[in-house]
């Protein structure tokens, strides 16, 4: 005998990539992230697809939002370590972009994650907080953490990315 398991389904909308990267002209990383944060601009479509997104953003850091569910899951049945390491990449990453002046981009370099305990649909909402930890002329460094409703600390990640 065969049974078929419960099939779910999750569909959401997201607006053009190329259209939201073009409202960065002229923008400083600060004032982009506060459109974001404001709903001036659209959320990129990485963050639809997650269902995270971005709480509040100031120079040097920024904080992302999202609570853990099933379309997360990887095969063993807690949430995916490519979700980790999307949120705590995204939080570097924009923490790094916050202190960018208009027409300066950056690209990641590297990034360093350690998962510390599971998340699963049962966790609630976490935060992923990013900060910059140290600037150079060429080269940022920053450090992001995911933690829970308890303030247990999830998992976190370093970062270094060039300025372009």
């Amino acid at each position: 005998m065969t049974t078929t398991p419960d099939l779910r389904e999750r569909s959401y909308r997201w607006d053009d990539p190329r259209a939201l990267a073009a409202q960065m002209e002229g923008r400083s990383g600060l004032e982009f992230l506060q459109g974001l944060v404001s709903g001036e601009l659209p959320p990129p479509p990485i963050m639809a697809t997650l269902g995270a997104g971005v709480e509040s953003v100031e120079e040097g850091r920024v904080v992302f939002t999202m609570t853990p569910a099933e379309y997360h899951y990887n095969p063993i049945g807690s949430v995916h370590g490519g979700v980790y390491a999307t949120l705590l990449d995204s939080a570097c990453g924009c923490a790094v972009q916050s202190t960018l002046p208009a027409g300066v981009g950056y690209t990641s370099l590297d990034l360093s994650v350690r998962f510390l305990r599971p998340m699963t649909s049962d966790t609630g909402p976490v935060r992923c907080e990013g900060v910059i930890v140290s600037a150079g002329r060429r080269v940022v460094l920053a450090r992001a953490s995911i933690t829970d409703s308890r303030d247990r600390l999830l998992g976190e990640a370093t970062s270094s990315c060039l300025l372009l």
